[in-house]
């Protein structure tokens, strides 16, 4: 299935490079909500191609607790650092993985 430039392509099972990614961002994430994660894994994603890539990520961070990331990988013409653009918290396994709202602030202070 080809990848349509600037949409989100569909839901697929976690890899070890989405894997990678979250652990790259786990620190920046742990600031945002406040929490720290024991556990931290990757379980779905879907990319978004822009000026670089795009991946919200479900990751499960223990019991029934998932939160939603956005994290952008840039071009490896433009040096591919990884950075956080957003978090979701209290997401659930069944909570959909679509894009998260920039204007809104998703974040909710909770230790988990």
């Amino acid at each position: 299935m080809a990848t349509i430039v600037g949409a989100y392509g569909a839901i697929t099972d976690a890899t070890k490079e989405t894997q990678d990614l979250c652990h790259q961002v786990k620190t920046q994430v742990e600031k945002k909500t406040g929490a720290n994660y024991v556990e931290f894994k990757a379980v779905k994603y879907r990319s978004q191609v822009v000026a670089g890539t795009n991946f919200l990520i479900k990751v499960h961070v223990g019991g029934a607790n998932y939160i939603h990331l956005i994290v952008f990988r840039a071009l490896p013409c433009n040096g591919g650092k990884v950075s956080l653009t957003n978090v979701k918290s209290h997401q659930t396994k069944d909570s959909p993985l679509q894009p998260i709202d920039q204007s809104q602030n998703q974040i909710q202070q909770k230790h988990i």
